[in-house]
């Protein structure tokens, strides 16, 4: 499950990534469908989940630590960010 607290939520659409405000629904799509996976370089428990939309990715940045995930943030981007391709069991 991966899971983000109202507070942590506010603060993306709020003063992180204002664009991604109102899209919660896009957000969920892209945990559920993604196209792609890529592990972080930096952290190996982060991964970034994306779905192609309208030209340009939808990707939300999350953790997993002891079987949990937690959304660190949500953005649209026009690239995939370099990282090791994540396959998904």
């Amino acid at each position: 499950m991966i899971r983000v607290t109202k507070i942590w939520w506010n603060k993306i659409i709020e003063i992180k990534h204002r664009i991604i405000k109102g899209k919660e629904d896009l957000v969920k799509e892209t945990l559920i469908k993604q196209e792609t996976i890529r592990r972080s370089r930096k952290d190996l428990d982060v991964y970034l989940y994306y779905k192609k939309i309208n030209g340009y990715y939808s990707c939300v940045v999350v953790k997993h630590l002891n079987g949990e995930g937690y959304i660190i943030t949500a953005y649209i981007t026009d690239r995939i960010k370099i990282g090791a391709e994540y396959e998904a069991n």
